[in-house]
């Protein structure tokens, strides 16, 4: 998207697409930069097809097309302004399709609404494998349909702000908690985008009334709500009418509830939330994995660098950092360690191994061998 990428030896090429023919929303200038800007994101739509596109033919070519189940999506709106990092539809409602043969009807389309937090168990729910009971998300492949989904806009990159969202199948709300800060803070890397640039540019010369909506004005308003219906762009906020205070007390509720089960950390300021995971200052370090071989000759559970044993022979692997993984490897590829390795008798195996906790420094990786005999 942008006109001068970073570390790039060749300017960048004219758009494929025509900038004439793209749609400019509404809280963008209508200018042939932000066109041009536009057309070329319809390209990088284009290439994200054709690479998909590769990849369904690999599976095809290789007769696994009809055992596969496929999911795209997309992680958040693109990098236009209110777009990413915002709490609007156009920052949080993203692609999602999924072939699944003999399961879903091809061309169907489902207006369910669904979380990016329902990846997870609806991928897990597909393997056959029970989700945790800790997970907030629920299949959108089965069972109960979701009411609400959730946004937040808190820390991005340079950026600190603290803005909550509840949306319904009609209708959005946002709280903004610091009503003090402008809609545009500093963020060194949106101001690379040529749409940002341009919004910049007309406001400098005293044009910043007609377009962009909202994007220049120096205030949050304490509550946005938007029906969605009759203002898909989100630009009319109807929290003072009152035909609406009904739907108004519903989102600001279901919005308390959510954030009093999930939302801890959300008045906290990040030094406070740093001091409390590093108390010292200094990030810790996952502590590195031990070995414990379980054979006929060692039932005691002794940890071991390795040596001859008789077999056959389990080795436990066990990471003194509560919540951390272990990976291990007997060859060149890494595994997730999920239970006892079993090393069968006329083998030497030599095990490698490493921990990390998230927010920990990745512990030492350590080895050992193992000499299983008769």
């Amino acid at each position: 998207m942008w006109e001068e990428p970073p570390n790039r030896p060749h300017p960048i090429r004219a758009p494929s697409t025509d900038p004439n023919r793209v749609t400019v929303p509404p809280w963008l200038p209508n200018t042939p930069r932000v066109r041009t800007a536009l057309a070329r994101h319809y390209d990088n739509l284009a290439e994200a097809d054709r690479e998909f596109g590769e990849r369904f033919r690999e599976l095809q070519e290789d007769g696994l097309l009809d055992e596969t189940v496929i999911v795209v999506w997309s992680d958040h709106g693109e990098g236009l302004p209110r777009a990413k990092r915002w709490p609007y539809d156009s920052g949080i409602r993203v692609p999602l399709i999924v072939r699944w043969p003999g399961v879903i009807q091809p061309g169907s389309v489902s207006y369910r609404l669904v979380s990016l937090i329902d990846l997870a168990p609806t991928m897990l729910a597909i393997a056959g494998v029970p989700v945790p009971t800790h997970l907030q998300g629920q299949s959108f492949l089965d069972g109960a349909e979701r009411e609400y989904v959730f946004a937040t806009r808190d820390r991005y990159d340079e950026l600190y702000d603290m803005v909550r969202a509840v949306r319904d199948r009609r209708f959005k709300y946002i709280r903004n908690y610091q009503c003090e800060l402008p809609y545009q803070l500093w963020i060194p890397y949106s101001y690379r985008h040529p749409a940002m640039q341009e919004i910049w540019q007309r406001a400098l010369l005293g044009g910043a009334a007609e377009r962009p909506v909202g994007l220049m004005q120096n205030q949050h308003p304490p509550e946005e709500l938007y029906d969605l219906e009759t203002d898909p762009h989100e630009l009319v906020n109807v929290a003072g009418y009152a035909r609406y205070e009904e739907v108004l007390t519903r989102l600001r509720r279901e919005l308390d509830e959510w954030r009093s089960r999930f939302d801890r950390f959300g008045d906290v300021a990040e030094t406070d939330m740093v001091r409390q995971w590093y108390p010292t200052g200094e990030q810790p370090q996952t502590a590195a994995p031990i070995f414990v071989p379980v054979g006929p000759d060692c039932l005691t559970g002794e940890p071991s660098r390795g040596g001859e044993f008789r077999g056959p022979l389990f080795v436990q692997l066990h990471c003194a950092t509560q919540g951390a993984s272990i990976g291990w490897s007997a060859d060149s590829a890494w595994h997730l360690y999920t239970g006892p390795i079993r090393l069968e008798c006329g083998t030497a195996t030599t095990l490698r191994a490493k921990a990390i906790r998230i927010g920990y420094r990745e512990s030492p990786e350590v080895h050992a061998t193992f000499a299983v005999r008769h």
